[in-house]
């Protein structure tokens, strides 16, 4: 869906950005653009980038624990 009309960004876009290493409001602001022109989608764009850092997060810990365990024993 597009959050921000202005600029014609969508959650998809955002949820990339996230992925390529964004992690504020400040950084999409810079690197996308989003909520630099009315800011009707800052709310959105917010909620958007909170659920996939938190979605991340989860993922980055499941992959962090399964890289502690020894894939080989002795």
């Amino acid at each position: 869906m597009i959050v921000c009309v202005c600029n014609n960004i969508s959650d998809r876009e955002i949820r990339q950005a996230v992925d390529l290493g964004l992690t504020t409001m400040a950084e999409l602001r810079r690197d996308l653009g989003v909520a630099t022109c009315c800011g009707k989608c800052h709310t959105c764009a917010r909620e958007v980038l909170s659920t996939h850092l938190d979605a991340t997060a989860s993922l980055r810990e499941t992959v962090i624990s399964r890289t502690e365990v020894p894939l080989f024993t002795n």
